[in-house]
């Protein structure tokens, strides 16, 4: 302990207030568990303040603006203005609601917040040094620790964030003017969303990607539909391009990219998004004090109880690598603390879901049929399209369809796969059957109400069964 410092003491330290860190508080608090929350930007951490909800918001108001703007089928002619700063103040409005929810939650719940960057002095202690001149710091003693500080994004060399044309997702979603014109640097799930942003507001959006595909690692069926109403926005992509740099070029920026012949390519825009994924804040904690190690990438290792490699230290959703996902951050939050608190818990993820939320979304859960077959097991797969379905062709949007995959033998529901409209909700009915045991016959079986995009589950199990009713069973 550095002389002058206070000492408190504390049953459970957690360490980063995110979505896995105060939802782990609360519930270390509901098991009546003296908790300290140490958190050094803002509660609810990147996920609520600066990437889920902000670019969930600015999707929502921009997909509003433009699906108005292209209604014409319908008989529906207008043309709206769109005012991005006063959107981008309603947007901040919204998070400043639940990050003000949040720390109510955690005072209603015992919970002593601490503002200020933790650093392990050893397995059982932290110094917490406060933010501002001659704030101070102080050691806080734990009998358990929980480490949830998060990602960041990635940087490329040559790209500083510090630079004012480039841009990582948190200020993008901060500007309150949409460029003339915008480079995205990488086709992930953050670049693909906010391109379809920025091409919504009127930007002219141009993706450069050094892989061959947009949202690499999902399946080429359910990345294609992505890539083409991108397409239809006015996105232009360029595979194959590594970001090399970038200059002042007249009243905008040249990007310079190169592929794997060397040969050089410029893209001319006003400013550039730097979206190549994140990276584990792990580095800030001195970790070593305590005994734990982290990988090459900076993640910690830990079981299935989010427990590292000593024991009462545990560590939960981006610093413990992928996926990288702030629901799977909250589902070991809550784990932790249950272990912590002597309860039979452990964390099971088969039935974690993931979704993009680009037009149309993509949500999944559990395994591919490659992955089925991968495991040993003799898949059957269903799938139904959304231009069968009434009500997705009332919405006017019907691209994309569902696709469940079981295990024959048993019927038994092994995984399912969803690009379409509302995809990241419907998921959830799927994410249910699996972690319930559920079989083709039981999804098939459950009544859905018509006319709802929902039907399109039911459809694909009885697909599989060989007899849905509004498609051609395989």
């Amino acid at each position: 302990m550095v002389v002058g410092d206070i000492s408190t003491g504390t049953d459970v330290l957690v360490v980063g207030a995110g979505p896995g860190g105060y939802v782990a508080a609360i519930r270390a608090g509901q098991l009546d568990l003296d908790v300290t929350l140490v958190e050094k930007d803002a509660y609810g951490g990147t996920c609520l303040n600066y990437g889920c909800i902000p670019s969930k918001a600015m999707i929502t108001a921009t997909g509003l603006a433009h699906d108005a703007n292209n209604a014409e089928e319908m008989g529906i002619y207008t043309k709206l203005d769109v005012n991005v700063a006063e959107m981008v103040e309603w947007k901040d409005g919204v998070v400043d609601q639940l990050t003000g929810g949040v720390e109510k939650l955690c005072k209603a719940n015992g919970v002593t917040l601490m503002e200020g960057r933790a650093e392990f002095a050893d397995e059982n202690s932290a110094r917490v040094v406060h933010g501002g001149e001659g704030q101070g710091a102080e050691t806080v003693e734990f009998e358990h620790a929980i480490v949830a500080t998060g990602s960041r994004p990635i940087q490329v060399p040559g790209f500083d964030f510090g630079d004012d044309p480039v841009l990582n997702s948190r200020q993008a979603l901060a500007l309150e003017e949409a460029p003339e014109s915008l480079v995205i640097v990488g086709a992930g799930y953050i670049g693909m969303e906010l391109a379809g942003v920025f091409a919504k507001l009127g930007t002219d959006v141009t993706v450069v990607e050094m892989l061959d595909s947009v949202l690499p690692g999902y399946e080429d069926d359910l990345a294609r539909p992505v890539k083409q109403k991108a397409e239809e926005l006015g996105v232009d992509f360029h595979f194959g391009e590594a970001a090399q740099g970038w200059e002042e070029a007249g009243r905008g920026i040249t990007v310079t990219t190169e592929n794997e012949d060397g040969e050089v390519s410029e893209f001319g825009a006003e400013k550039v998004l730097v979206a190549v994924g994140r990276e584990p804040v792990t580095d800030t904690l001195k970790l070593e004090n305590a005994g734990i190690e982290t990988d090459d990438a900076g993640f910690i290792e830990t079981d299935d109880r989010a427990r590292t490699e000593v024991d009462h230290i545990y560590a939960i959703g981006d610093v413990a690598g992928e996926p990288m996902l702030a629901h799977k951050a909250s589902t070991e939050g809550q784990v932790a603390a249950e272990v912590i608190a002597g309860e039979p818990a452990a964390i099971d993820y088969q039935a974690m879901p993931a979704a993009v939320f680009t037009e149309p979304e993509i949500g999944t859960v559990g395994m591919t049929e490659a992955e089925a077959e991968e495991q040993g097991f003799e898949p059957t797969v269903g799938q139904f399209p959304f231009q069968a379905s009434g009500r997705a062709l009332t919405t006017g949007h019907a691209e994309g369809f569902v696709r469940v995959v079981a295990d024959e033998p048993s019927g038994f529901l092994l995984g399912a796969q969803i690009v379409g409209p509302e995809a990241s909700e419907l998921v959830a009915e799927l994410g249910l059957a699996i972690e319930m045991g559920a079989t083709l016959e039981d999804v098939a079986a459950t009544v859905h109400t018509h006319p709802t995009l929902s039907e399109a589950v039911m459809e694909s199990a009885e697909n599989a069964l060989g007899h849905a009713i509004h498609t051609l069973n395989r």
